[in-house]
């Protein structure tokens, strides 16, 4: 009897663990950054994954680990600097719609609903400007990271003669009320409110960051591709890698969400029933929902695909 008490205590932590309820908050603000910062835990196990990979070159294994440290932490830096003064913005969207929607605006995106952030439509209007500045970063990103993976590179490998610049990244906010009412306007775009309507209960999160990792990732082998300062005969197994990771993550992500599916249904039950008091429960439950895919996604590319998508580039990517 004792044991099963211990058991229940232990599985209900889940559900009252206040780490978590943070983090599912930072998931509904900043999905983005919540994004950013899981990509960032899981490269600290992904070089592992790489470097086990059997039957593979080392050079390729160590250019393969090269870009996944500093793709995640270059896409971290960036997505602290680039998300804040969005999801600041959006933030006092939620709090005061008044002051930044129009009165049909916000009763489109209410639709019958007490409080607007219950509806789906503006949750998914709002989610797109929070989940899609990926987008955003996939262009400078990938410049950063073809650059720096020969510098990295190098440095695994003990050239000390390597000097290593560091860069002066400087983000300055917007005034106050410039970001909320910019985005306020797209808000009260009527043919953005139909695109939400229409797609408000599709998987949009999923869509959205498997887009961003595909723009991110053709924008990598883009500069990849141009740059000299990666050896020739090892960039293209680079870019295959790149390639082959992010198409069989976003296809083995799509699968798992789905079995998914309704596991996350009861578990979202069953924390708003033992939460039913917390002041945050509405933003808690999305956080659930937008970090879903995130940890799937995360998980599946930085911890199983490694060994196969390393394995198949060195296959691909040698000289015939």
């Amino acid at each position: 009897m004792k044991v099963n008490s211990q058991r229940d205590i232990s599985f209900k932590s889940i559900y009252t663990n206040k780490a978590v309820k943070k983090g599912l908050e930072l998931a509904a603000d900043n999905g983005s950054l919540f994004s950013a910062g899981a990509i960032l835990g899981f490269s600290a196990i992904r070089p592992i994954s790489i470097w086990l990979t059997p039957k593979t070159e080392k050079e390729d294994r160590m250019l393969a680990i090269s870009k996944s440290i500093i793709s995640s932490t270059i896409g971290f830096l960036l997505m602290l600097g680039i998300s804040l003064p969005v999801t600041g913005g959006i933030k006092k969207i939620d709090k005061n719609p008044e002051k930044y929607l129009n009165k049909e605006t916000i009763k489109k995106y209410k639709n019958g609903l007490n409080d607007i952030y219950d509806s789906k439509s503006y949750t998914l209007g709002t989610q797109c400007f929070k989940l899609g500045l990926g987008a955003i970063t996939a262009i400078p990103k990938a410049i950063l990271v073809a650059a720096g993976v020969p510098v990295i590179g190098k440095l695994l490998q003990g050239d000390k003669n390597q000097e290593s610049k560091p860069n002066n990244l400087s983000f300055k906010g917007k005034p106050r009320d410039t970001m909320p009412k910019f985005i306020g306007k797209i808000l009260n775009q009527k043919k953005y409110q139909k695109f939400c309507e229409k797609y408000k209960d599709t998987n949009f999160p999923m869509h959205i960051i498997a887009g961003v990792d595909t723009l991110s990732t053709a924008a990598f082998c883009y500069q990849a591709n141009k740059n000299k300062e990666i050896p020739p005969k090892r960039r293209q197994t680079l870019i295959n890698n790149s390639i082959i990771g992010t198409a069989l993550s976003i296809a083995c992500g799509y699968t798992v969400d789905k079995l998914l599916d309704k596991p996350t249904e009861k578990f979202i039950a069953k924390y708003k029933e033992i939460n039913k008091n917390e002041k945050n429960l509405a933003k808690q439950v999305q956080g659930i929902k937008i970090a879903k895919p995130i940890l799937i996604l995360g998980s599946i590319y930085y911890i199983m695909i490694p060994l196969i998508s390393t394995f198949l580039a060195d296959k691909t990517g040698k000289d015939k």
